[in-house]
C-alpha cells in the first residue's frame, strides 16, 4: 500500500493527515504553538516552533500507524497566509514571523496605494491590506533597520517549514498570490512593484506550482520524523487553495462556503479576465493555470461562539441551538450583523462593529440565535451577490466547517445564497488538499480533477426552498443598509471603547 501526508500548518496548530490511495485517513496528529501578541494590534509566532511542532507531528504519524517508512511515497503542505519571515543569507530568520491577523501596519497600506495607484489593483489583483505581506515589510524596513539590514529574503510560514526540511527555497504561485509582490496573471514576480520599493529580485524566492516537486527530505530530518530519505516533497500551496482542492472546487461553477473562526466564499475561476475590482481577493489557485475569487466574512464562527459564550455559557452548541429550526426565517423582524472586529468583504473597515436590528419584547434567546446564524450567512452572502454582480454562475456551493455541521444552517446557507448546498462526508479541510497535492504530485492521478473525484466524498445535497428564498431576498437587502446606517455612530464609539 502507498500513502501521502498532507501537512496544514495552521495559526494555532499544524495537523499532518496521512492517506491511502483511496483517499481514508490513516492516521493524523496534530501539535500547537504560542502565539505572540506583545502590541495591541500586533501578531507573530517563531518560525522554528512551526519546524518542531511538525516534525513532532510527523514523529507522532510514522511511530502510531505502524505503516513502514518506504510505504509513504509523498509530503504536501498547506499553509496559513501572509505571513512574513525574513532569512539572513544563512537561511537564519532575524526576527520572528508577522502573522496575517496582525494590524500594525495601516500607514504602509496607505504609502503602497500611493505609489502604485491603479497599477496596485492592476498588476496583483488585490487591494493593500493589513493582511498582507508586503506592508509587513515595508514596517519593518521603516521600524527595525537594523533587523531588516540582515534580511536577504522572504518566505511564507509554510515555506520555512518545507526549506528546514528539504534546504531548498520557494514559494508557489496561491501563496505568493497574497504577497502583493507577484503579477498574478502573468504568475510572476513584478519587477515594477518591487522596483516601486526599491527591493531587489532576489529578495523573492523561485515560484513553482503547488504540486511541484522540490526535493527529497535532509537525511537528518528524515532520521528525526521517521520517514525515508526519499520521500519526494511537493510545493504546496495556501490554506484556501487547498481548502478548494481538499472540498472539490475545480472547475467552473463551484463555490465553497468555509465557516469557522472567520468565514470564506470561494468561487472557482478558469481565467484571470474577470475583473473584480478589488471587491474580493483574486489569487492563484493550487491548481495549475487556474484562480479563485474570494471574500472573507472576519467574525464568523466567532459570532456565533461569543454569542453563546455571552448567553449560553457551559451549553453545547446542540443545547444552545434547540428550536433554531422551529424560528421561520428571518427571526421575527431580528437581523443581526456580524462586525464583531471589524469586517473584510464588502467593507474593508477596521472600526465597524456589529448589531442586533429590530429588537421587541416578543424575541426570546432563540430568535437572537437564529439572527446571529443568519446574520452571518448574509455576511458570506455579499461575496455571492459579488460574484453575481460580476456575470459568474454560482448554482452549488460546498459547504465546510462549523456550518456545515448544523443542518438547520445548511439549509439556510441553500434559502440565503440560493444555490444547492453540498455537505461533504470526509470533510479534513486544507490538509486534506494538501495530501491531494501530493497524491497528483507522486503520479497516482492524471489530474487533480481525477484525484478529487476519488478522495473528496459528497454527502447530502440541500436545495433552496422558494418561500425561504424569496423572504431572505427582502431580508437581505435590509440588511445590506446596516453598514452605512451604523458607520458614523460605531466611529464616534471608538473614543468610549476599552
Amino acid at each position: 500500500m502507498a500513502y501521502v501526508i498532507g501537512i496544514d500548518l495552521g495559526t494555532s496548530a499544524v495537523k499532518a493527515l496521512l492517506l491511502d490511495r483511496s483517499g481514508a485517513v490513516a492516521a493524523e496528529a496534530s501539535r500547537s504553538y504560542p502565539l505572540f501578541h506583545e502590541h495591541s494590534g500586533w501578531s507573530e509566532q517563531r518560525p522554528d516552533d512551526w519546524v518542531e511542532g511538525t516534525i513532532e507531528a510527523l514523529q507522532e504519524l510514522t511511530r502510531t500507524s505502524g505503516i513502514a517508512a518506504e510505504e509513504i511515497e509523498g509530503i504536501s503542505f498547506s499553509g496559513q497566509m501572509h505571513g512574513l519571515v525574513l532569512l539572513d543569507d544563512k537561511g537564519n530568520p532575524v526576527r520572528n514571523a508577522i502573522l496575517w491577523n496582525d494590524t500594525r501596519t495601516t500607514a504602509e497600506c496607505r504609502v503602497i496605494e500611493t505609489v502604485l495607484g491603479e497599477k496596485l489593483l492592476d498588476i496583483t489583483r488585490n487591494p493593500a491590506l493589513e493582511g498582507f505581506t508586503l506592508p509587513k515589510i515595508l514596517w519593518v524596513r521603516k521600524n527595525e533597520p537594523a533587523a531588516f539590514a540582515k534580511a536577504a529574503l522572504f518566505l511564507l510560514p509554510k515555506d520555512y517549514v518545507r526549506y528546514r526540511l528539504t534546504g531548498a527555497l520557494h514559494m508557489d504561485y496561491s501563496d505568493a498570490a497574497g504577497t502583493l509582490l507577484l503579477d498574478v496573471a502573468g504568475k510572476k514576480w513584478s519587477a515594477e512593484v518591487l522596483n516601486a520599493f526599491g527591493l531587489p529580485d532576489s529578495f523573492c524566492p523561485p515560484l513553482i506550482e503547488s504540486h511541484g516537486l522540490v526535493g527529497t527530505l535532509l537525511q537528518a530530518q528524515a532520521e528525526r520524523t521517521g520517514l525515508s530519505p526519499a520521500t519526494k516533497v511537493f510545493a504546496g500551496g495556501a490554506d484556501n487553495a487547498c481548502g478548494a482542492i481538499g472540498a472539490g472546487i475545480l472547475q467552473e461553477g463551484l463555490t465553497m462556503c468555509s465557516i469557522g473562526t472567520s468565514g470564506v466564499i470561494l468561487s472557482y475561476e478558469q481565467g484571470s479576465a474577470r475583473d473584480y475590482k478589488g471587491k474580493v481577493h483574486f489569487f492563484n489557485h493550487g491548481k495549475e493555470n487556474a484562480f479563485y475569487a474570494m471574500g472573507v466574512t472576519l467574525a464568523a464562527g466567532y459570532s456565533l461562539s461569543w454569542f453563546k459564550n455571552a448567553f449560553g455559557k457551559g451549553e453545547s452548541y446542540d443545547e444552545f441551538l434547540a428550536g433554531v429550526g422551529e424560528v421561520k426565517p428571518g427571526s421575527n423582524g431580528l437581523l443581526f450583523t456580524p462586525y464583531l472586529v471589524g469586517e473584510r468583504t464588502p467593507h474593508a473597515d477596521s472600526a465597524i462593529r456589529g448589531s442586533f436590528i429590530g429588537i421587541d419584547g416578543a424575541h426570546e434567546r432563540v430568535h437572537f440565535a437564529r439572527a446571529v446564524m443568519e446574520g452571518i450567512t448574509f455576511s458570506l452572502n455579499e461575496s455571492v451577490d459579488l460574484f453575481r454582480q460580476a456575470g459568474k454562475t454560482v448554482d452549488t456551493i460546498v459547504s465546510i466547517g462549523g456550518g456545515a455541521q448544523n443542518p438547520v444552517w445548511l439549509q439556510m446557507q441553500a434559502d440565503i445564497f440560493g444555490a444547492d448546498v453540498v455537505a461533504l462526508e470526509n470533510e479534513q479541510g486544507p490538509g486534506l488538499g494538501a495530501a491531494m497535492l501530493a497524491a497528483y504530485g507522486c503520479g497516482w492521478f492524471d489530474s487533480l480533477e481525477a484525484c478529487a473525484d476519488k478522495f473528496v466524498k459528497r454527502a447530502s445535497v440541500y436545495k433552496p426552498q422558494p418561500a425561504a428564498v424569496e423572504t431572505y431576498a427582502g431580508l437581505f437587502r435590509i440588511y445590506q443598509q446596516v453598514y452605512a446606517q451604523t458607520r458614523g455612530m460605531n466611529e464616534a464609539l471608538k473614543a468610549y471603547r476599552g
